[in-house]
């Protein structure tokens, strides 16, 4: 039985990054717990030998990452936010929004990404977030409300950006 698994819609920057740390594990940390492992087992018996098996274990987180970004990536359906029409106007995977807590009256801006490069410290917001789904297919001046894990926040569009 054949397992398909669905594309995963990511910008075109964070693919890059991912093929960035691909080619970093393949390139230069595998060949280096490869050389730590050799050089382990010249200190003789492997069953006492901490650096041997710290060397192993690290080659094993090494292997699995590569694994799982080339999954990543071969499952990918890659978004280049320049291709969006200049004239969009509603909100969509990859664009930058800028919203104003209306509450409290702060703005804060989230770009809408895949659910691998997501990180809300640096204000990369993942599509499937209750956030994100409030603020797709919606346009600037537009109101949502969302409930949160912190409860019900309000939002008014002020900027949409495609960069």
């Amino acid at each position: 039985m054949e397992i398909k698994m669905e594309t995963e819609p990511i910008t075109s920057n964070g693919a890059k990054k991912l093929q960035d740390e691909l080619s970093d594990l393949i390139n230069n940390k595998r060949q280096k717990v490869i050389q730590a492992i050799a050089e382990a087992r010249e200190h003789g018996d492997l069953k006492e030998n901490a650096e041997y098996h710290a060397a192993k274990e690290e080659q094993g987180h090494i292997e699995g990452r590569i694994q799982e970004i080339q999954l990543l990536l071969a499952n990918a359906e890659i978004i280049d936010i320049s291709n969006i029409p200049k004239n969009q106007k509603t909100v969509v995977f990859g664009a930058t929004v800028e919203v104003e807590d209306i509450d409290n009256d702060t703005k804060t801006k989230f770009q809408i990404v895949g659910d691998d490069e997501a990180d809300i410290e640096s204000g990369l917001l993942s599509y499937r977030s209750p956030v994100a789904k409030a603020l797709i297919g919606k346009e600037k001046g537009d109101f949502v409300s969302v409930s949160t894990p912190k409860g019900e926040k309000n939002y008014e569009i002020k900027k949409i950006l495609y960069k």
